[in-house]
């Protein structure tokens, strides 16, 4: 699947994008973040990732700033089964603060509704990354109340999350249509 939106173009990753993802995801403030990610993060990883087959109902872009050029700044997704499908976002530290997130969630949050035919879905952040919960909020999740703990593979240990919920048929969560 592919989307375009103002800024940014979201598209799946290709093995030929590997240099450049070990390079923007291979921050530790940003993997340190992630509930599967190792690290330290290398080109071999990227690899990995990127050769990983997708299950049905998810999806996986790489997000692209056409800024003046194109750079690899960050990557979304849908991932779950059986009906529990979780958005999942991350942006390498240089695009922090421009809103990059929001957009290309929204993007997401379209292909997930259009596409892929969800109706619901789940998220979360870690409680110390409080700026991922705010864009959550802006694409419509709303918090649910509960914080679980959940495995984070580069701290080694369980990190407590906020999970959060978002109804893709109610108004207020309605994304725009986007190309598949």
């Amino acid at each position: 699947m592919f989307a375009r939106t103002p800024r940014l173009t979201l598209r799946p990753g290709w093995i030929e994008d590997a240099p450049a993802l070990a390079q923007a995801i291979a921050h530790e403030a940003v993997v340190m973040r992630l509930a599967h990610v190792p690290w330290p993060y290398t080109v071999a990883d990227a690899e990995h990732f990127l050769s990983m087959l997708l299950g049905r109902g998810e999806a996986a872009c790489l997000v692209f700033a056409h800024d003046g050029g194109t750079t690899l700044v960050g990557g979304v997704g849908v991932h779950g089964s059986a009906g529990a499908f979780e958005l999942g976002y991350w942006f390498t530290p240089a695009a922090w603060g421009r809103g990059y997130a929001t957009e290309a969630g929204r993007a997401m949050l379209g292909m997930a509704r259009h596409a892929l035919g969800h109706r619901a879905l789940a998220s979360g952040h870690q409680l110390d990354n409080p700026a991922s919960g705010r864009v959550l909020r802006k694409l419509g999740f709303v918090p649910t109340g509960r914080v679980e703990r959940r495995a984070c593979r580069a701290r080694g240990c369980d990190v407590e999350v906020a999970t959060y919920a978002c109804d893709l048929t109610d108004a207020a969560c309605d994304p725009p249509r986007m190309a598949a």
